[in-house]
C-alpha cells in the first residue's frame, strides 16, 4: 500500500538555521532518502518552496479565485514529502519517524487511495 509522509515544521525556525546547520540537514535528508530507495519503500518525494510562493485556489460560483500564501496560518508549515509503498501502516509509522524532520516537527502519515 502507498501512504504520503508529508513533513511539517516551523518555516520561521527553519529560517533562523545557520548555513553550516541546513547543510547538515540537508546531508541527514539525503542520507534518510537513500536509504528508503535502497530499501525499495520510495515511490517519489521532494522538498518544497516556503508558504510565501504558494497560491491558494478556490473556485465560487463558477468564478476562479486565488489568494497569495497558503490556505491558513498555521505554526507549523508544509515543508515536503515521501510517497511510500509500505506493507502497513506500522511499517509506515516507522519510516515517518526516521525522517529527520520529525525530531523537530511532525509527519502526518496518510493512506493513498485506490481507485478501481
Amino acid at each position: 500500500m502507498q501512504y504520503l509522509l508529508l513533513i511539517y515544521r516551523s518555516e520561521a525556525e527553519l529560517s533562523k538555521m545557520t548555513p553550516a546547520d541546513r547543510q547538515a540537514m540537508s546531508a541527514e535528508y539525503g542520507t534518510y532518502t537513500q536509504s528508503i530507495v535502497q530499501s525499495g519503500h520510495f515511490k517519489a518525494g521532494d522538498g518544497l518552496q516556503p508558504t510565501t510562493t504558494a497560491t491558494t485556489v478556490r473556485v465560487r460560483d463558477g468564478k476562479t479565485l486565488t489568494t497569495d500564501g497558503p490556505f491558513a496560518e498555521t505554526r507549523e508549515q508544509l515543508g515536503g514529502y515521501y510517497l511510500v509503498e509500505a506493507k502497513d501502516l506500522d511499517t509506515a509509522i516507522g519510516l515517518a519517524a526516521r525522517i529527520p524532520g520529525a525530531k523537530e516537527g511532525s509527519i502526518e502519515v496518510r493512506p493513498v487511495m485506490i481507485y478501481k
